[in-house]
């Protein structure tokens, strides 16, 4: 059964989320080398290690967070999403060393992100 397994949340200014962030749920951010992105760390209510994220630069007035599910096989979740009538709306990237995500839109036109974890595999 897939769950989140990752979420990315974008920001006009990113120093000012952080803060809102970090002040109102306790997140820790740690920067991403070699670009405008920060790696999330979270904790649940008892400490133990939560879902982690990301947040960048918003790229476009329309973007918001996203949820990621982890999927076995990015190539098939993406051919079931279609076959079950949600779409595609920015198809399988490659995140170096880390894995593959998509995002897409579901029958109702929420958007969510899949996501396949780098296992070295392939």
């Amino acid at each position: 059964m897939s769950t989140i397994v990752h979420f990315d949340v974008p920001a006009e200014n990113i120093e000012r989320a952080k803060k809102f962030y970090s002040v109102l749920l306790g997140w820790k951010f740690e920067s991403y080398p070699g670009m405008e992105y920060n790696l999330i760390t979270t904790t649940d209510l008892d400490g133990n290690a939560g879902v982690g994220g990301g947040m960048g630069k918003r790229m476009d007035p329309s973007q918001h967070i996203v949820n990621y599910f982890g999927v076995k096989s990015i190539d098939a979740a993406i051919q079931q999403v279609k076959t079950l009538g949600g779409s595609i709306l920015m198809g399988k990237m490659a995140v170096p060393t880390m894995g593959y995500l998509a995002n897409c839109k579901d029958t109702e036109g929420n958007t969510f992100g899949l996501w396949e974890a780098d296992t070295g595999a392939k």
